[in-house]
C-alpha cells in the first residue's frame, strides 16, 4: 500500500462560502460518521440572518454555549440608540477569532472551539468554548516531595502553562507555539526566559520540532525520543518532570521547557548528568542534609550498576580480594548451589524485575503487598531450595534499594539496564571487565550531547564553579552564578532591573 502523504491527512478544502447551506454540507463532509458533531441552526435576531453553530460534543462547555452564545444571539434585544457595526456579535466569550480557511475550522473544532456560520458571510467565527473532561491538579505520584509544592501537571497544555506562569510571574517568560503531527496535530509550547536562555538553544529546539514528520505524538517521552542527539544511548538525554516547581527551577537556570498538550509531563532541555541526581527537596532542606543525600545518590548509582557484577567477579575470578573469613562463609553458603555465580545473579535479578513490574501494574495496595511479600517469600524459598546463596539475596536486595534512591525514574531505569551487560562482562573478565565497562561508560558520557550541549558538564569539561551544586549542595546564597554549561545570557541569578512607574516619583 502506498504511504499517505502529508497532504492526504490535511487537505486544502478551500475557503468559506457565502451560502450557509453549502458551508454545512462541507462541514458534514469533513466530519462524516461523526455523531458527536452538533450543528444548531437558528436566526440571528439582530440582523435576521440564518446562522449555525457547530461544535464537537464532549470537547466544549455546554453551559458557556447556551448562556454566552446561543442566548445572546437568539434573544439579545436590539439596541435602537445607535447603529451597530456589521461585524458586531453580542457574545460574552473571551476569545473571538474569524477565519476563512476550512483547514483552520477543522483544527479549531478538534481543539474544542465552537464555529459560528452566518448566511452571506465569507468567514466563520471561532468561539473559545473549550471544556473537555480533565482531572484535578494533584500531587505527582512518581516525583513525591516532602517539603516541596504539592501540585503536578495534568493533561491540559494551557493548564500546565498556567502552572509555570504562576511559578515564574515575569514578563521575560516567553512562549512559542508549534504544531507537530501530520494526522493528529499536537500543540507544543516552548517556554524560556528571554533575558536568560541562550537564543541558539531555542532556535535548535524549534528547528528539530519543525523537522518532525510523524502521524501523531501522544506523550512527552515519545517527543523526547524524536529529539534526542543519540537515540541508541541507554541514558536519558532530556528530563521529563511532572512537577511545576522542578520545571520552574530549570527555567531559572537558563534551560527550556517543552509543554505538549494532552501530556501530564513537561520536557526540560538541555540537561547534564548531574541534573538527574538533583531533587526538589534538596533546596527546601538545609544544605548539610541535602549534601549528604546528594552523595548518597551517587553512591547508590554505582551500587545499582556495578554491585552484582562485582559479586560475580569476586566469586568467579578475583577471590584474592575477599578476606579469608568471608571466603569460608561464602563457600559454606555456595556449597549447595548448583549454578555458577552469573546464572545465580541473573535468576535473582530477573525475578526482581518481574516483581517490580507486577507491583506497578497491580493496584497500589495490592502492588505493595505483592512486592514485599513476594520478595521475602521467593528469596527465602530460593535459599532453602539451594538455588541461590544467602549472600546473593543480600546483593540483589541492596541493588534494588539503591536503584530506588535515584530521584529521576528515567535515569534509575537506565542504571537498572546497565548492570546486565556489566554482569555479563564480569563473568568473563572479572574486575578488569568491570573497569573496562566503567571506562566505556565514562567515554560515552563525555561524547554524549543534549540539544547539542555537553552532557557530562560540569564534570567534563571541568567547571569547578558549577560543582557547588553537583556532588554536594552548598548554601543557596553561595551559588550566585548560573551554571556555565547552560551558556545563559545572564550569568548572575539576579534578574535585570526594570524601571517601574513609581521609580520616578
Amino acid at each position: 500500500m502506498m504511504q499517505q502523504s502529508k497532504e492526504d491527512h490535511t487537505p486544502d478544502r478551500g475557503t468559506v462560502d457565502l451560502s450557509l447551506q453549502a458551508n454545512l454540507v462541507q462541514l458534514q463532509a469533513i466530519f462524516s460518521k461523526a455523531p458527536d458533531l452538533i450543528i444548531r441552526t437558528f436566526i440571528y435576531k439582530q440582523t435576521g440572518q440564518k446562522a449555525a453553530l457547530a461544535y464537537l460534543c464532549g470537547l466544549v462547555d455546554k453551559n458557556s454555549i447556551n448562556n454566552n452564545v446561543l442566548y445572546q444571539l437568539m434573544f439579545e434585544p436590539i439596541a435602537d440608540s445607535e447603529p451597530m457595526p456589521t461585524n458586531y456579535l453580542p457574545i460574552t466569550i473571551g476569545d473571538l477569532k474569524s477565519t476563512t480557511q476550512w483547514s483552520n475550522i477543522e483544527l479549531m473544532l478538534l481543539e474544542g472551539h465552537s464555529i459560528l456560520f452566518l448566511e452571506g458571510a465569507e468567514l466563520a467565527y471561532s468561539l473559545d468554548t473549550q471544556g473537555w473532561p480533565q482531572r484535578a491538579i494533584t500531587d505527582s505520584q512518581i516525583e513525591a516531595s516532602l517539603k516541596g509544592a504539592h501540585q503536578g501537571f495534568i493533561e491540559s497544555g494551557w493548564q500546565n502553562v498556567a502552572l509555570l506562569r504562576r511559578m515564574i510571574s515575569t514578563r521575560e517568560l516567553k512562549m512559542l507555539e508549534l504544531y507537530v503531527g501530520t494526522r493528529v496535530r499536537s500543540k507544543v509550547t516552548i517556554l524560556y526566559l528571554e533575558d536568560v536562555t541562550a537564543p541558539h538553544l531555542v532556535e535548535e529546539l524549534q528547528k528539530r520540532l519543525m523537522a518532525l514528520n510523524v502521524d501523531c505524538i501522544i506523550n512527552t517521552g515519545e517527543l523526547a525520543e524524536y529529539l534526542e542527539d543519540r537515540p541508541f544511548s541507554l541514558l536519558p538525554q532530556f528530563i521529563t518532570t511532572e512537577r511545576p516547581d522542578t520545571a520552574a527551577s530549570q527555567l531559572l537556570q537558563g534551560r527550556i521547557c517543552v509543554v505538549l498538550d494532552r501530556s501530564s509531563s513537561v520536557m526540560v532541555a538541555p540537561v547534564g548528568i548531574a541534573a538527574f541526581f538533583q531533587g526538589i527537596d534538596d533546596y527546601s532542606t538545609r544544605w548539610p542534609v541535602a549534601s549528604f543525600m546528594r552523595i548518597l545518590r551517587f553512591i547508590a548509582c554505582f551500587v545499582a550498576a556495578f554491585l552484582p557484577g562485582f559479586y560475580i567477579a569476586c566469586i568467579s575470578f578475583n577471590v584474592e580480594v575477599i578476606p579469608l573469613d568471608l571466603i569460608l562463609s561464602i563457600g559454606q553458603f555456595r556449597a549447595a548451589v548448583p549454578f555458577p555465580p552469573f546464572i545465580e545473579a541473573m535468576l535473582m535479578e530477573l525475578m526482581l524485575e518481574m516483581l517490580r513490574e507486577a507491583g506497578i501494574r497491580l493496584p497500589a495496595p495490592v502492588g505493595q503487598t505483592v512486592g514485599i511479600v513476594g520478595g521475602i517469600v521467593i528469596g527465602q524459598a530460593a535459599v532453602q531450595a539451594g538455588i541461590v546463596s544467602n549472600l546473593m539475596v543480600v546483593v540483589v536486595s541492596s541493588t534494588a534499594v539503591a536503584s530506588f534512591i535515584l530521584p529521576n525514574y528515567d535515569m534509575a531505569s537506565s542504571i537498572r539496564l546497565i548492570r546486565f551487560p556489566v554482569m555479563f562482562i564480569a563473568s568473563f573478565f572479572g574486575i578488569i571487565g568491570i573497569v573496562v565497562c566503567f571506562m566505556v561508560l565514562v567515554i560515552h558520557l563525555v561524547q554524549l550531547r543534549s540539544l547539542g550541549e555537553s552532557y557530562s558538564s560540569p564534570i567534563a569539561p571541568i567547571r569547578i564553579r558549577d560543582w557547588k551544586d553537583v556532588f554536594i549542595r552548598l548554601p543557596v546564597w553561595s551559588m550566585k552564578k548560573r551554571p556555565e554549561s547552560v551558556r545563559s545570557l545572564q550569568k548572575t541569578r539576579i534578574g535585570p532591573k526594570h524601571q517601574l512607574k513609581g521609580d520616578d516619583e
